[in-house]
């Protein structure tokens, strides 16, 4: 069946009609239309799949992919167009572009912890860049993927956008075809399947993973407005964000001091018991729930700690003092939970960091230029922000991407454009004139041609 709906894509991307800019804009607005009418369904799909308060969804899912439409409705004619370069000397006379090419079937794998965000972006750029689009959502989110679902098939033809539901088996099946590009979004382990599949067909992908990201506070930093924004960043979600702070890297002497101002400010957020919050997400699944839960055993609680089973609740918490070799400390913990390490010197944060592969991202707070400084040319990451937490997502004139394990490749705004376009090199060259020296016999003529380039 799936192999069926590919050759029905790729049929109908060689019809040329998705190279049309007007057609395309014009399904741009239709999509636009649909999710504006739609929005209270995605705020309760959302809310069934995981609790997550209307107020973020609108923020970062729905508000995200409109301004993205936005945008490409806006740009997509200027990003079209042939990019003319300057010409190379030696091909003389020529005048030299780089066209942009849309692959062709692409597939976009989506995950559950911003699953209509994360799903309709990467579709909207495939979609403006000319190609068709196979869409598989995450399964443990199944609220949100019926609405994508009933929302891509109202607005285009099946054999140019489709979204098949269904589990990690569905996934690994289409994942078997050999498709023209590949998206993904998700954890580590997962992108690395996703990378062998792609590898059998040499098909190109992106790769938008995770990683243990670090944050690090100094003794010069705004420490009540830090422990606010921390608060923010990290529980924002219930911490279920590949980019959120997922360790503290404090200097020892401002540790306390820190803990007091972040617990305070999670009570100024959510309440005494962040359980009653209507503010606060839940976690997506019971198995989630549990490897979070314990990831709290054997550790030292600092404030947070409470978990509920029957909601799949887990109280934003802080853990001191986490040990490298601990549970919590070993991989990606994507929760609201957050370790606190000490440190005393610039050897410490670099033993801990470089312990880890590259991460998604990295924050540092801190006002000493020579320390941020020293900060961010050390370590290799996928992006970050100063004095503050997972802002650089909001720019779409930023590439969001990861780095080495974090991910390949990126995506936002123009840098999305690029990604789901291939860039065709062309040389259109002139007849007036016809330079005699490249071709054979080459007798006599190697002293000129190393004088030539050598000038050039």
């Amino acid at each position: 069946m799936f192999s069926k709906i590919l050759q029905s894509q790729k049929a109908f991307f060689a019809s040329q009609e998705t190279k049309s800019i007007s057609y395309r804009i014009s399904l741009l607005q239709v999509l636009k239309r649909e999710i504006i009418s739609k929005e209270q369904d995605i705020i309760v799909a959302i809310y069934k799949d995981f609790g997550k308060p209307a107020f973020e969804t609108y923020i970062t899912e729905i508000s995200v992919v409109l301004s993205e439409i936005d945008l490409f409705i806006k740009k997509i004619k200027t990003w079209s167009k042939p990019k003319r370069i300057k010409p190379a000397l030696l091909n003389f006379p020529s005048s030299e572009f780089i066209y942009k090419d849309p692959y062709g079937a692409v597939l976009i794998i989506s995950p559950w912890n911003y699953p209509f965000q994360l799903a309709i972006a990467p579709l909207i750029a495939a979609i403006s860049c000319g190609n068709t689009v196979v869409l598989k959502p995450s399964e443990l989110t199944p609220n949100t993927s019926s609405l994508l679902n009933t929302i891509i098939s109202k607005v285009f033809k099946p054999e140019h956008a489709l979204v098949i539901e269904g589990n990690a088996e569905v996934a690994s099946n289409l994942l078997k075809l050999n498709w023209d590009y590949i998206f993904f979004t998700g954890s580590v382990n997962v992108g690395k399947i996703v990378a062998k599949a792609a590898a059998e067909h040499l098909t190109p992908v992106t790769l938008e993973l995770g990683g243990k990201n670090p944050c690090i506070i100094d003794e010069t930093a705004n420490l009540k407005l830090t422990a606010k924004r921390l608060v923010w960043g990290k529980f924002l979600n219930a911490g279920q964000t590949c980019i959120a702070p997922d360790y503290i890297l404090i200097k020892e002497n401002i540790k306390q001091e820190f803990y007091n101002l972040i617990k305070n400010e999670i009570i100024t957020t959510y309440g005494t018991n962040p359980e009653n919050s209507e503010d606060f997400t839940r976690i997506v699944n019971e198995k989630n729930f549990e490897r979070l839960k314990g990831f709290l055993e054997n550790e030292t609680i600092v404030c947070g700690g409470k978990t509920n089973p029957v909601t799949n609740y887990i109280a934003p918490t802080l853990l001191d003092e986490s040990k490298l070799s601990s549970n919590v400390m070993k991989g990606e913990i994507f929760g609201p939970i957050l370790p606190v390490i000490s440190y005393s010197s610039f050897e410490n944060i670099s033993e801990t960091i470089n312990n880890y592969e590259k991460p998604l991202a990295l924050y540092v707070f801190s006002n000493n230029l020579k320390f941020k400084t020293n900060i961010l040319n050390s370590f290799s990451f996928g992006g970050g922000v100063i004095n503050d937490t997972i802002i650089q997502f909001t720019n779409h004139r930023l590439p969001f991407g990861g780095v080495g394990n974090s991910g390949i490749g990126a995506y936002h705004g123009e840098h999305s454009f690029n990604t789901f376009t291939h860039q065709k090199s062309i040389v259109k060259k002139g007849n007036w004139l016809d330079l005699p020296f490249r071709y054979a016999p080459y007798k006599n003529k190697l002293n000129n041609v190393k004088k030539l380039l050598k000038w050039l």
